[in-house]
């Protein structure tokens, strides 16, 4: 029996109903991507380099964070001067007169010390000379070190989060209700 179209009875509407689950699906697993891909380029374009190579190569992580000792043992002129200052060989050789005295970056300290040769490590943070900070004025008054350094105990050599621009300064001593006074700090 030979059946033309018109004699085939027509079938029922299907209702795709996997279509829509797999749109959607399809959408979310696309926006996923997307995101993915933004934040990897956002993090590549952010991302800070190291710090500047130093002669002895030395991790604030390690000392910071790991050991939790203070930014006051090594930079004790923070609380009592003007400037921070980096501290001398005999600071480290407080720790490091018993402690890992063999590793090869503490030897180098040890060697320098006992040849009373001091260390030229690379500046980190330079300010123009006409521009006058205070670290103990700012301690006194409760700044945490990481709101200017960022957070040193997270980096092995450290690097500058932002540029201590005068624009940085200003827009927090307007948030800390500070003194904007040009003097205070261009003397």
């Amino acid at each position: 029996m030979n059946a033309y179209p018109e004699d085939i009875p027509a079938r029922p509407q299907e209702k795709h109903s996997g279509r829509p689950g797999a749109l959607i699906s399809l959408a979310l697993a696309t926006a996923a991507i997307a995101a993915m891909m933004f934040i990897g380029v956002y993090f590549a374009l952010t991302a800070q380099a190291p710090g500047p190579e130093q002669p002895v190569s030395f991790s604030h992580h390690v000392h910071a964070a790991v050991k939790g000792i203070s930014c006051y043992v090594c930079h004790e002129g923070a609380q009592d001067t003007a400037r921070a200052g980096m501290p001398p060989l005999q600071t480290c050789m407080l720790c490091h007169e018993h402690i890992i005295i063999t590793h090869p970056q503490v030897l180098r300290v040890r060697q320098a010390h006992a040849a009373s040769r001091p260390i030229a490590w690379e500046r980190v943070t330079n300010l123009p000379e006409y521009v006058q900070f205070n670290h103990q004025a700012h301690l006194r008054r409760g700044v945490d070190c990481s709101r200017c350094h960022g957070d040193v105990k997270s980096m092995d050599r450290v690097f500058m989060p932002w540029d201590l621009k005068m624009g940085f300064c200003v827009q927090c001593h307007r948030d800390n209700n500070a003194t904007i006074d040009c003097m205070v700090c261009h003397h």
